[in-house]
């Protein structure tokens, strides 16, 4: 599986790479140890996770893979503490994906326009979808699904990953998610809500998580009598992290918020900023950069290319803002200030325009150690970006794989480091990468 060699037809700057997989797609890759745990994107194979010794970076290999038992379900998502792996369980998405979200504020503009109930034909023009993808997004939404939730695996021996509980909860499941020691911090729909919350699960005895405290953006919660200002799901949770005793809550097309869990129990805001609109990609991930710069206190966020995508959409995505990172000061949690914008031009990849191909930012690494934040663009690869003015991030290093698997272009999803200080991307078509920063 180890097809390319230390350059291949990669793209870099200051970057490269040690060892490679054609490994089938992912949604996030975490390492713990000398090992890189993936979790992947919805498959006919039924693959869920899989985990890869990387002590000799140059010849990375699977040693365990873990199957989904559900044709309805996948398993993208995971996480490692110590001997314990965590595994999200969510429904599969429709046809058309997350287009899917954009129905019930589409039915309503057409209802405020039309004066009635807009017919499936007007609803698929409208958004540029065919009838029966209508069709299918409400049979979809109709079927029901009870399977959401997390498992839990004993990874003592990692080529032996072991079952230990199966935690369901409510609606679609679980998307992404944080979790350290004592605590999983889960984005899951719920029952009497619209749309992903936090719920946090006490997991310090791991085949029996007990649920501690709850947390969701108002008006999400319609069964305790509150009435969201927008439609559907578009605002919700992504996830939330924590850094001490804080949760930074990305909130999809609601921005981020800021969390106090000093009582775990009890979570409380303490700040939010919204910058959607005028940004039309949804926040993915927000975090604090570690300290103080001059002074100030300073965090990140990104965004994701979500809509902008798709061949049938070249001529509609022209002169509209791809995702990208942006950095904010959040000293005063009440008020807090956007300062710059991070992009990467569509000049900087060979892929930013390649027909079915999403070219904007999605994530970064969760973690910082100093001012350099470690991000993925989709058509863009690995972009090493430095913080430490952050009125100016500036790009001091980049990594663009060149398309596995017979694919037209990269589609470059997580990014995660290990203690040696590899860097470890996945691509959400096919493709694994173990690289090195030489900045």
């Amino acid at each position: 599986m180890n097809k390319h060699d230390n350059q291949g037809a990669a793209l870099a700057s200051k970057v490269r790479r040690l060892g490679h997989l054609d490994l089938p797609g992912a949604g996030q890759v975490t390492v713990a140890g000398h090992h890189a745990y993936v979790g992947h994107i919805p498959n006919a194979a039924g693959l869920g996770t899989s985990i890869i010794d990387i002590s000799d970076p140059s010849k990375p290999r699977v040693v365990a893979s873990v199957m989904v038992d559900d044709p309805e379900s996948h398993a993208h998502k995971v996480r490692v503490v110590g001997d314990v792996m965590i595994v999200n369980h969510e429904r599969n998405p429709t046809p058309i994906g997350r287009r899917a979200e954009q129905l019930p504020a589409t039915r309503q503009q057409l209802v405020t326009a039309l004066g009635r109930e807009p017919t499936r034909a007007e609803l698929a023009e409208k958004m540029n979808i065919s009838e029966a993808d209508i069709g299918e997004i409400e049979a979809f939404d109709k079927r029901g699904y009870d399977k959401g939730g997390f498992k839990i695996y004993d990874v003592s021996t990692p080529a032996k990953p072991k079952l230990i509980h199966y935690q369901k909860t409510g609606g679609i499941g679980v998307h992404r998610f944080d979790m350290d020691a004592r605590y999983a911090y889960m984005s899951t729909e719920m029952p009497g809500f619209v749309g992903n919350i936090l719920v946090t699960y006490d997991i310090a005895d791991p085949q029996r998580p007990t649920e501690v405290s709850r947390w969701w953006i108002p008006g999400q919660h319609r069964a305790g009598g509150e009435t969201p200002t927008w439609f559907g799901r578009r605002t919700r949770l992504h996830h939330a992290l924590r850094f001490g005793d804080e949760m930074w809550a990305s909130c999809w097309h609601g921005g981020f918020a800021i969390v106090d869990v000093s009582d775990i129990r009890a979570p409380r805001t303490l700040g939010s900023h919204n910058y959607h609109p005028p940004f039309p990609e949804p926040t993915h991930t927000v975090m604090p950069v570690p300290g103080r710069i001059l002074g100030r206190r300073i965090a990140i966020a990104i965004d994701e290319e979500d809509q902008a995508q798709g061949a049938g959409e070249e001529a509609s995505r022209r002169g509209r803002p791809h995702a990208s990172m942006l950095t904010f000061d959040v000293t005063d949690p009440a008020a807090i200030q956007p300062l710059a914008i991070f992009e990467v031009s569509e000049m900087d990849s060979p892929f930013a325009r390649t027909p079915g191909a999403r070219f904007g930012a999605h994530q970064f690494y969760e973690k910082m150690a100093g001012t350099l934040v470690y991000a993925v663009w989709f058509g863009a690869g690995l972009r090493i970006i430095d913080v430490a003015n952050p009125m100016a991030p500036r790009e001091v290093g980049h990594f663009i794989p060149e398309p596995a698997g017979g694919r037209p272009a990269p589609q470059t999803n997580d990014v995660a480091l290990d203690d040696r200080g590899l860097i470890c991307i996945v691509d959400r078509n096919v493709g694994f990468d173990v690289l090195e920063f030489e900045g």
